[in-house]
């Protein structure tokens, strides 16, 4: 997609990998851009406001567990850009010592901002179609024993987009589904590991998760924008060490019809 005057929404935009993604946006000439994020980095946002002039940049107050707060977002934001082209699903917590909290953040709320966004862009509701992009994870594709619940939250952000990719849904809305999983990446996501693995008990597996190379964020944001830029729909991209792959998913069932 050419983001020249587009409208975009950021899910996440104060956070290590998504601080970097709106840096990334806004060197491109979009003409408007949303932030949803629980708190604000108001010094950041005034910061990006002065550099940016001729975008419209605003912040709005979001809390990805609870649908009120997404569907007042989402609304106050139609109401300002008229209708949005773009929206980055960015939130993400890694903590499976908080089991719930994990599932809410990093999948419910994926699902339910994703609808949510396609009640304004659906073409057969009177949108203007656009794109939706999932930030997962390389745990959401394959599974990351030492952090179980994180990863069986991402495999599920990775097989709802791509179920939302469907050609029948794409036909119909307008609106195309890309799926981004990072690798290890710099931020403070990974910040404390051993106190946030699904287990309290020493493991190989977290001496090893403590010497994977980790990617800049800034490296990870750039690849990331590349991939709105040019990727179709249904694509799934690994984005490791500054590179972008896109990954071969395998189809590992198909149903038996009846004659």
């Amino acid at each position: 997609m050419d983001l020249v005057g587009k409208n975009v929404v950021y899910l996440g935009g104060f956070g290590g990998i998504g601080q970097k993604c709106v840096q990334e946006l806004l060197r491109r000439p979009i003409k408007a851009l949303a932030i949803f994020d629980l708190n604000a980095n108001e010094e950041l946002l005034a910061e990006w406001k002065s550099q940016h002039p001729d975008t419209d940049i605003f912040y709005h107050k979001l809390d990805i567990t609870q649908k009120s707060d997404i569907d007042a977002a989402y609304n106050a934001t139609a109401e300002r850009f008229g209708h949005f082209d773009v929206v980055v699903n960015g939130s993400g917590l890694m903590n499976d010592r908080l089991v719930e909290l994990t599932i809410q953040i990093n999948l419910l709320g994926v699902i339910n901002s994703t609808l949510t966004a396609l009640e304004y862009m659906d073409m057969a509701k009177g949108g203007k179609g656009g794109l939706i992009v999932n930030i997962s994870s390389v745990a959401g594709l394959q599974p990351t024993a030492i952090m179980a619940i994180y990863s069986a939250a991402k495999t599920g952000v990775t097989t709802f987009t791509r179920a939302m990719a469907n050609p029948f849904f794409y036909a119909h809305s307008g609106v195309g589904f890309i799926t981004i999983c990072p690798g290890f990446t710099d931020t403070g996501l990974l910040e404390d590991i051993g106190n946030k693995t699904t287990f309290n008990y020493d493991t190989p597996m977290l001496a090893m998760f403590n010497r994977v190379k980790r990617q800049k964020a800034e490296d990870c944001a750039r690849n990331l924008v590349s991939a709105i830029e040019t990727s179709k729909n249904g694509a799934v991209l690994m984005l490791e060490m500054g590179e972008t792959t896109e990954v071969d998913m395998p189809v590992m069932w198909k149903p038996q019809l009846d004659n």
